[in-house]
């Protein structure tokens, strides 16, 4: 049998938060295109910015990255995944192996304000509960990933309102 050579243990991006943060929106883990580029949701496809751009009534998917993060960031609206690092072919939650979760107990002290955490996807979402425990309202939303199609964006849109409700 023919040795196959080891998945190497990817690294994930770097909270967007600060002492304002009131509501998180939490991936599972950065796809390729994310990884490569080292911003959230970089995919063309992903629908993350149009979304969060629609339901804030702000132009995110047309400003440069930097501008983005500032722009959530004066919102209250922080940014991060559940998993730290693990290894994975392709962008799938579903080809995740060897997942290390993210300090997600640390969010409490360093974002004293927050109050709701929603998650991007089912994926993430199996963190829901966590944070229901600690008395912080939890949202699990349909997947901003291209790799969603089963809903169009008018019905994801529908249910990412729920964001700032």
């Amino acid at each position: 049998m023919e040795n196959l050579p080891a998945t190497p243990m990817l690294g994930g991006l770097a909270p967007v938060i600060d002492s304002t943060t009131r509501l998180l929106i939490l991936g599972s883990f950065p796809g390729v295109a994310s990884l490569a580029a080292g911003q959230y949701y970089a995919h063309p496809r992903n629908q993350f910015w149009p979304l969060l751009g629609a339901v804030l009534q702000l132009p995110l998917a047309d400003l440069p990255y930097p501008e983005r993060l500032q722009c959530l960031l004066a919102q209250g609206i922080g940014l991060w995944d559940v998993i730290d690092s693990c290894q994975r072919q392709g962008s799938l939650d579903s080809a995740i192996r060897d997942a290390r979760a993210n300090d997600l107990a640390r969010l409490q002290r360093d974002c004293p304000l927050l109050r709701r955490v929603c998650f991007n996807g089912k994926a993430a979402g199996k963190f829901a509960a966590d944070f229901s425990a600690r008395g912080i309202e939890a949202l699990v939303l349909p997947s901003s990933s291209p790799a969603n199609a089963m809903s169009s964006f008018a019905q994801k849109l529908e249910h990412w309102r729920g964001i700032i409700g």
